[in-house]
């Protein structure tokens, strides 16, 4: 069996773009990943179509062997363009590989050691503006049985805080905390916003509300500064999205910059880069939050993950999407008592739906975080796409 080429889809999701990616063979097998970029999509689609030519006629088996060639023969190595790229089409290999042999991608890692993934939610906010509006979504959110609900509750504040805008926040945990209680976890969101004196300030003051963590406290490519936040305040610190290949994750272990390692999928160089991350992790007793905001083909991939990881912690989920993501592949998705349960159809256990992929064209999008459009994550059609098992919704 021998890989002929690489197909890219781009489909328009409201907030950003999905960039997912078909390696297809000589035997009719055919693998997909995912390389949803947001905001540069044509741009990494553009890296995908380069690593076709060091592909084609190879083994699709050779996973290892080819990953290292193109990481390799990258001179500019690193960054997210390059290694988004290269993430899709590993997991589009381990796709073709599962298939062909006739299991699911956890079997080829060792197996599993859980049979159901615990999720905490994102986008549950969407629409929120006032500590009011949060505090009603943020209970309606745990009432369907997730972990935790995360969220960045700083507006379009960048490196600094005004008094207003710092109680502004501090008023909508509070308000988000007493809507939900202490059985759910809280996880606040910095998006790498907060200069060191302003993290620290607000690192200290979430103390009170028993937050899980405060994620992304500084911007990236500091990660001195990351550390020095987190030995200065008294919650824990999750990071790491937008670190890429283990590499990057070696300084980031060394520094001791996080309590929670949060790599992605589909920018840290595919799964088995992130197995390996994952191991690293586990070598320093940190646990493992695989970062999920993005599409159906990188959660399949994710939930393949956390399935055989051992330091696997929690998985990000998206609380709802555009209301027909699911006419864009194949996934059934259900949620029961917080949980997914993993797949064990061959590979990744998805396929796309080409047809309705190209009926939502690529469409422009710019970042939300600092234009004061923060929450404006889901159209207001949005909804579910997991079926919720009834015993998960509390009245």
């Amino acid at each position: 069996m021998k890989v002929t080429g690489i197909e890219t889809f781009i489909c328009d999701v409201y907030r950003t773009n999905w960039v997912l990616v078909k390696v297809l063979t000589d035997s009719g097998l055919y693998g997909v990943g995912e390389a949803t970029l947001e905001h540069r999509e044509l741009t990494v689609e553009a890296a995908v179509k380069e690593l076709e030519r060091y592909l084609a006629g190879r083994n699709p088996h050779d996973i290892e062997a080819f990953w290292h060639d193109a990481h390799r023969d990258a001179y500019w190595r690193g960054g997210v363009v390059l290694m988004s790229a290269l993430s899709a089409v590993e997991m589009a290999l381990w796709d073709i590989k599962g298939k062909d042999l006739g299991v699911p991608v956890y079997q080829l890692l060792g197996g599993k050691v859980r049979d159901t993934i615990p999720c905490y939610a994102n986008a549950w906010f969407a629409g929120a503006k006032t500590p009011e509006e949060f505090a009603a979504k943020a209970k309606a959110a745990a009432g369907m049985g997730f972990k935790g609900l995360k969220w960045d509750p700083f507006g379009a504040a960048y490196l600094n805080l005004t008094p207003m805008e710092f109680r502004t926040a501090l008023d909508c945990v509070a308000a988000v905390r007493d809507a939900v209680g202490k059985e759910v976890f809280l996880l606040i969101e910095g998006h790498g916003r907060f200069n060191i004196p302003t993290a620290v300030r607000v690192g200290r003051a979430l103390e009170e509300f028993e937050v899980l963590w405060f994620e992304e406290p500084v911007p990236p490519g500091d990660l001195d500064g990351l550390a020095e936040v987190k030995r200065r305040i008294p919650v824990p610190v999750a990071a790491g999205e937008r670190l890429y290949t283990r590499w990057d994750y070696r300084d980031f272990f060394n520094r001791k910059c996080a309590d929670f390692a949060q790599p992605d999928v589909s920018h840290a160089g595919g799964i088995m880069e992130m197995r390996k991350i994952a191991a690293m992790a586990e070598c320093h007793f940190i646990p493992f939050c695989p970062h999920n905001p993005s599409g159906s083909v990188a959660n399949a991939a994710t939930l393949q993950l956390a399935a055989c990881t051992p330091n696997f912690y929690l998985l990000e989920t998206m609380f709802n999407d555009v209301p027909y993501r699911n006419c864009l592949t194949t996934e059934k998705i259900q949620l029961k008592n917080g949980c997914m349960p993993v797949p064990d159809a061959p590979g990744l256990g998805i396929d796309l739906k080409e047809e309705e992929l190209r009926r939502h064209p690529y469409q422009p999008h710019h970042l939300r975080h600092y234009a004061g459009a923060l929450t404006d994550i889901r159209p207001k059609d949005g909804m579910a796409y997991f079926e919720l098992q009834k015993d998960d919704i509390k009245h």
